[in-house]
């Protein structure tokens, strides 16, 4: 597992605000059909996997799916478990995380889901469309302020 550095907050960041929300979980157990209900119930493209002690120890994202339906062969792949599916060496961050921060991880990395840890549990999930969103919102916010300076 890697540990994303910890970014100095300079207003609520959005990896605070992000870890407000329902984080939706698998447990190791949880079968491909159950996976793919939730990643459609909730409209998500990646799930955190939980060992029994409730501690993260993978991620499913649809890319996972994917790649292995590929590699089946005998139609069973809808009995694979979480657990033979899942991504190991997850890429998480915490709360102080900030969302330049993860832009370059993500882009580095070639992923689009980052899980919020604390204390070795997901608390939340972090996907590029929220880091987009953030920096289109700061972009604005800049553009609005050199504006009305301009204009003084």
């Amino acid at each position: 597992m890697f540990l994303i550095h910890q970014g100095l907050q300079m207003s609520e960041s959005l990896v605070k605000k992000l870890s407000t929300r329902k984080c939706f979980t698998i447990n190791e157990s949880d079968n491909v059909t159950n996976i793919i209900n939730m990643l459609t119930e909730h409209n998500i493209g990646a799930l955190p996997v939980l060992n029994s002690k409730k501690h993260l120890t993978g991620i499913v994202s649809e890319r996972d799916i994917i790649q292995n339906l590929l590699k089946e062969k005998d139609g069973r792949f809808f009995q694979n478990t979480a657990k033979s599916l899942m991504t190991k060496s997850v890429i998480f961050c915490g709360v102080e995380t900030r969302s330049d921060e993860l832009m370059i991880i993500m882009t580095k990395n070639k992923i689009r889901h980052i899980p919020i840890v604390e204390n070795k549990e997901p608390i939340g999930m972090v996907s590029i469309g929220d880091v987009v969103n953030r920096l289109l919102e700061k972009y604005q916010s800049e553009t609005k302020l050199l504006r009305e300076y301009i204009s003084l």
